[in-house]
């Protein structure tokens, strides 16, 4: 028998999503990914990106307590161990506790959880048909696409190392924690994004160094003017990074630059560096069952709502969304597209 709701993905836009479908009573089924080396190298871990992440301080209900009581009375004991070490002081809540928190409660509202990820779709018939990494085959009468993406890195162990202790792909998420407070920081690329999270820095850091492997930016000309008008911009021009600097208790102290022009190399004291070349869109796995954008994110085709090119499949989060990628905005795309999924299986009377 076909499922009414299948959700792919498990960061904030697919528990949303499992959690109105859920309280909708169509007994949503979620497919939260697989745990493989596999998975963890591409940092597609079930609980998406921002279990990846230290202190969560912009998300909306959680502000800065004692949350040790808390986590121990909503979220069940055999699943606390992901959240690693539970503090006894006040803190604001943490990447990992966050998605826990709503993995929960899509939980208590009956929600169904298979770890495994969907490797190939075929949207081609109805029932939809979904093949499993294990090789189940799962039919649905709506699809929900939840499964973001991912930032782009360097590939350096030394950047692995420091993942969260100062290396970080999202200045909007952390870029005013304590740790980078009236400090210098490095910001690695030379788009758009670059200039934006560079920008947005210079309202924490003490000087925020932008390093470029060319001699000239590739962000528009307005932005290009931002970053040579701000004084606490620092452009290092034709060096990338060959090494992230740090240890064990400070984490990030600086980077080592080699440059493209002669091959030297020199240093930056730093205490955080931000990437900010780009996202990937988890889409592999469609195989052009959906229509997507030439950069590889699922196309919407209606304002406002989370239809995809094919009529029952939605889409929701940040692999639909290349420009806010917030824990937030995923939410509220997961919520819409519940809402759309509840109400096409309506119409269709099923």
């Amino acid at each position: 028998m076909a499922e009414k709701v299948v959700i792919i993905g498990s960061g904030p836009a697919g528990w949303a999503s499992a959690i109105y479908t859920a309280r909708a009573n169509l007994r949503p089924l979620v497919f939260e990914g697989a745990v493989t080396e596999e998975n963890r190298q591409a940092g597609t871990l079930p609980l998406g990106q921002l279990a990846l992440t230290t202190e969560v301080e912009n998300y909306p209900g959680f502000p800065k307590g004692l949350l040790k009581p808390y986590l121990e009375s909503a979220i069940d004991e055999s699943r606390r161990q992901m959240m690693g070490p539970l503090s006894d002081e006040p803190h604001a809540v943490t990447g990992p506790e966050l998605m826990e928190l709503m993995r929960q409660q899509a939980v208590n509202f009956g929600t169904r959880i298979i770890t495994d990820d969907i490797v190939a779709v075929d949207f081609q018939q109805r029932p939809f048909r979904l093949t499993a990494r294990e090789g189940t085959v799962t039919e649905a009468h709506t699809v929900i696409v939840a499964t973001g993406a991912r930032a782009n890195y360097l590939g350096l162990p030394s950047e692995e190392r420091f993942k969260n202790r100062g290396v970080s792909a999202c200045a909007v998420c952390d870029g005013a924690l304590p740790r980078f407070r009236n400090r210098p920081l490095v910001v690695v690329g030379g788009g758009d994004s670059a200039v934006e999270e560079a920008t947005y820095l210079t309202k924490f850091a003490s000087i925020v160094y932008l390093v470029h492997r060319r001699d000239a930016l590739r962000a528009s000309k307005i932005m290009q003017q931002r970053v040579f008008n701000n004084p606490k911009i620092e452009i290092v021009w034709n060096h990338v990074v060959d090494e992230v600097l740090g240890n064990d208790e400070d984490g990030v102290t600086g980077v080592r630059l080699r440059s493209t022009v002669d091959e030297s190399t020199r240093e930056l004291e730093a205490a955080g560096m931000f990437l900010a070349i780009g996202h990937t869109p988890n889409t592999a796995f469609l195989q052009g069952q959906l229509e997507l954008h030439d950069n590889g994110y699922i196309r919407l085709t209606t304002p406002f709502r989370t239809y995809t090119s094919v009529e029952g499949v939605f889409a929701a989060g940040d692999v639909a969304d290349d420009y806010y990628r917030q824990a937030i905005t995923a939410a509220g795309s997961g919520c819409q597209a519940a809402l759309d999924a509840e109400r096409y299986l309506a119409a269709q009377e099923i």
